[in-house]
């Protein structure tokens, strides 16, 4: 998810977005452990994406970067 895409969310879907990737990842995770994952650089992407995810609702928050709540 590039960080336009991120942008242009409301904040309940970034909010939506969050969780549905934290469980995601939680879930890659528990199958890693048990077992070999398919694609273990999605763990990676996912990471990367919720602290995206979790830096624009930060900004928004606090009004830096003119970033607004939606």
């Amino acid at each position: 998810m590039k960080i336009e895409e991120i942008r242009g969310k409301t904040d309940a879907e970034l909010d939506f977005e969050l969780e549905s990737m934290k469980k995601e990842l939680f879930d890659l995770r528990f199958r890693t452990a048990s077992e070999t994952a398919a694609n273990p650089a999605r763990i990676r992407v996912l990471r990367r994406n919720i602290a995206r995810a979790n830096t624009i609702l930060h900004e928004r928050r606090k009004g830096i970067r003119g970033q607004e709540a939606k």
